[in-house]
């Protein structure tokens, strides 16, 4: 993560800040080695993360979500070049799912932070994070709409999807390529998809989940015939050299 205090103002705090308070409160009672567990990273990082613990205020120094975080999908999804009609949809359609946050809109406020949804953080008598969270936030989402389109991993998305009302539809977006004839999702292509995703939407003002069928960036297109109702695939097409070494 980093801060960019600089580049456009936050707009508001995060909807559960409360609990957001309470669980950095938690992570602060905590010795560097117990952290460092709880992260499951280097020495490094841990180290790095433990410090901007013991100085973390939730109020100072924040950055707006859009722009704090630096995954591969952020990278893809670039905001840096987003236009004002771009950030007024992102606004409105984005939610950024956290560990530490619950949910975030792009431009609540936040702070750097190493807590993943799947950390087995005891917090207030509850095992881990997602005992804790349980249906808030798939109670704060369908509040908001009726269509949710997921763009998440698993480890994030199964804090929303067992917990929905029967009346709002989840739509996943699966990204594949075909190897041995059959459909292969990898981690790191899905990720920078994700990020084009997003970027398409905002771009083009996506507001129904048939709209999403056009998008064909990365080479990726959207596969009629191994889609079903709220599972919709993109597989990304060969290029012509590669199919021809392939005959070859």
């Amino acid at each position: 993560m980093k801060m960019d205090t600089d580049s456009l103002p936050v707009l508001q705090m995060p909807s559960f800040i409360t609990e957001a308070s309470d669980i950095l409160t938690t992570l602060k009672t905590m010795d560097y080695y117990a952290l460092k567990k709880l992260w499951n990273c280097s020495d490094s990082i841990a180290q790095l993360n433990y410090l901007r613990l013991q100085e973390s205020n939730l109020t100072k120094w924040v950055t707006p979500a859009l722009f704090a975080y630096e995954g591969l999908q952020y990278n893809y999804m670039a905001p840096d070049v987003f236009d004002e009609s771009a950030f007024h949809y992102l606004e409105n359609h984005l939610r950024i799912l956290s560990g530490l946050y619950g949910v975030l809109r792009p431009f609540d406020a936040v702070i750097p932070y190493r807590l993943e949804m799947q950390a087995k953080l005891v917090h207030k008598g509850f095992e881990n994070l997602y005992a804790f969270w349980d249906k808030k936030l798939a109670d704060h989402l369908s509040k908001e709409t009726d269509v949710i389109l997921n763009l998440a991993s698993k480890e994030y998305s199964k804090i929303i999807k067992p917990h929905l009302p029967k009346h709002v539809s989840f739509v996943t977006c699966d990204f594949c390529e075909i190897i041995n004839e059959e459909l292969i999702s990898k981690g790191t292509l899905c990720k920078m998809a994700r990020g084009e995703m997003v970027r398409f939407m905002a771009d083009h003002k996506i507001l129904t989940p048939e709209g999403l069928k056009e998008f064909n960036g990365l080479g990726f297109q959207y596969s009629e015939k191994s889609s079903i109702k709220d599972n919709y695939v993109f597989i990304k097409q060969q290029s012509k050299a590669k199919r021809n070494e392939m005959k070859c």
